[in-house]
């Protein structure tokens, strides 16, 4: 008996065909969807990339404050803040930089030097307070005034004696009245371990107070006087800038420090107030609109940027390395 097929039924060679047709289909309708999935799922990310960039990149702290109050009676202020050093923000250039902002600025009534160091380099401290008192006497109707936060130190004030006054916290920390150089002396160490220390100089003292070396008389005499020429500087400015209201008391220039309370009393500071204190009691003008100058954006970018891939290369090895 023999079989008969259907002449309507799809053959065998037909079925497999539609099947790889569907699966191919599938398939390509799979990578398409994915596809368009990731170009809509990169454009995003750019987007939202490019979106917060921009947000970074306008803003700026206290730029609506700024804009907005610079255009009345105001206070002006500038801030400096920590240790006081060519490379620091709190360097010459810098505070300098605000200060000449703050006495140009239109409709500023007075301004204030906020000062929370511990002191620094008495070069930088010195450029900044020949800068107070020129601007000081070019504009003289407009007072200055130097406020103490946490600590007003050696360099600190250095610069804060040029203002017409100095106000300070009762916890607040002021004086050191000062030069210090500080060093190490590895002879012992050097001896225990068998090392020898070798130096080839050309002139006499070219290497004194080499801290591999035996100290000699003549070196600390030497920086001795050095650093009590930098003290009499310091005192001399200091004298000039408080005149009469300092008292007669010589550990003022001893390099003690004494809170805000006992500044008063010595003669170091004029009165215990806040910089929103003095703007609006003595000053006049309660609106305060700080003057400091801050790194851009792409500034601070590149420089958090940079460190980053330092740290980066340093952990993969790749330093490069002079050893």
């Amino acid at each position: 008996m023999t079989d008969e097929k259907d002449p309507g039924a799809p053959s065998n060679k037909q079925d497999a065909d539609w099947q790889q047709d569907l699966v191919n289909r599938l398939a390509f309708a799979s990578i398409n969807e994915q596809r368009r999935s990731r170009r809509w799922s990169i454009l995003f990310k750019t987007l939202l990339f490019v979106y917060l960039f921009s947000l970074l990149f306008l803003y700026r702290p206290g730029a609506w404050q700024t804009d907005g109050l610079a255009m009345k009676s105001h206070t002006a202020l500038v801030e400096l803040d920590g240790i006081i050093g060519a490379d620091t923000m709190a360097s010459a250039d810098m505070i300098i930089t605000g200060l000449r902002d703050a006495f140009e600025a239109s409709h500023v009534k007075g301004v204030i030097l906020r000062i929370n160091s511990p002191g620094g380099s008495p070069v930088q401290a010195g450029y900044i307070n020949d800068e107070i008192r020129r601007l000081r006497s070019e504009y003289p109707q407009i007072p200055f005034y130097a406020v103490v936060t946490d600590i007003c130190a050696s360099g600190g004030y250095y610069v804060a004696a040029a203002a017409d006054e100095i106000y300070a916290d009762k916890a607040s920390i002021v004086g050191s009245i000062g030069v210090r150089m500080d060093s190490f002396g590895f002879v012992g160490a050097m001896e225990k371990l068998g090392i020898e220390r070798r130096l080839l100089t050309a002139g006499e003292h070219k290497g004194f107070l080499d801290p591999f070396q035996e100290t000699r008389e003549e070196d600390v005499a030497h920086i001795q006087g050095l650093l009590n020429n930098i003290h009499t500087q310091f005192i001399n400015t200091v004298r000039e800038g408080r005149g009469e209201r300092l008292t007669d008391n010589p550990d003022i220039f001893s390099g003690l420090v004494w809170t805000g309370e006992q500044s008063v009393t010595l003669g170091l500071v004029d009165g215990l107030a806040s910089a929103s204190h003095v703007a609006r009691e003595f000053i006049g003008a309660e609106d305060i609109v700080n003057y400091t100058p801050r790194p851009d954006f792409l500034q601070r970018f590149s420089e958090r940027f940079g460190v980053a891939m330092a740290k980066a290369l340093a952990e993969a090895g790749m330093t490069p390395n002079l050893q």
